[in-house]
């Protein structure tokens, strides 16, 4: 994720030398610079000192020691926190940098790799208009952006974009393998399934019409699109899609406690 958004970041204009890099891996630093042309750090204290933005996009489960590391510089320079750690709250995140800082917690999801990617945004109360304009241009260089109010609901962003991909990928995967169970060659099924993915998906983003009015036109009483939609409807479709994100909302929870 934080190669994709320092692709476009570079590709919106931004200065590659603005952007200092760390990580641990020599070999992913050296694929950094060569790609990227992005000063390339081992230590996390040497890229952040300098910056007035530090993008915390680390695993969950290594946050709290890279931000207790950081703490001390955190408190002298004061920069702009944004983090893309799933489940870790703004308070474990304040807390573990010595506090009274200024964060951002972000959910982006993977399609963000090709620019068309989605991120949930909240701010804590220190965030002020022009840092969360910051913030909004920094993560929107690799798709769109929503603002989630309240901090509670930022598992269910987890839940609903974060993992919805994933989600993409299975009915992909099983409307595949039931065109090859109906006959289809196996290139002509991925073929089929995909391209159709793809242009329900531009549909429903650039008709800018409801998902709803768009089932319905394509849904001829009596035809096959109904046969099928009925079957779907009968197996608990909606409930199972409803069941899946409320899990997934409960996991990120339980994730953010475990870290705590």
């Amino acid at each position: 994720m934080a190669r994709a958004l320092i692709g476009g970041l570079i590709a919106r204009g931004i200065p590659a030398d603005r952007i200092a890099v760390s990580d641990p891996s020599g070999e992913a630093r050296a694929a950094l610079a060569r790609d990227f042309g992005v000063p390339v750090h081992a230590d996390n204290l040497a890229a952040a000192t300098a910056a007035d933005v530090w993008l915390l996009a680390v695993k969950p489960q290594a946050m709290r020691a890279v931000c207790e590391s950081l703490a001390p510089a955190a408190q002298t320079h004061a920069p702009l926190i944004v983090s893309i750690a799933a489940g870790i709250a703004t308070a474990q995140l304040d807390r573990w940098l010595g506090g009274g800082q200024a964060i951002v917690r972000c959910m982006p999801n993977t399609p963000a790799l090709l620019g068309a990617g989605v991120t949930g945004l909240h701010a804590n109360e220190r965030v002020d208009a022009t840092r969360r304009a910051l913030t909004e241009s920094l993560l929107g260089a690799v798709g769109a952006t929503v603002w989630i109010p309240d901090e509670t609901r930022m598992d269910a962003v987890t839940a609903v974009s974060g993992s919805g991909p994933a989600y993409v990928f299975l009915l992909a995967e099983a409307m595949q393998a039931a065109g090859v169970a109906q006959g289809l060659a196996p290139d002509a099924a991925r073929t089929l399934t995909l391209q159709t993915v793809l242009g329900a998906a531009r549909m429903l983003v650039e008709s800018g019409e409801p998902a709803e009015v768009l089932r319905q036109r394509v849904t001829s009483p009596g035809g096959t699109t109904q046969a099928a939609l009925e079957t779907l409807e009968a197996g608990g479709f909606r409930t199972l899609v409803g069941a899946a994100i409320a899990a997934a909302t409960r996991r990120g929870r339980e994730l953010s406690a475990a870290h705590d």
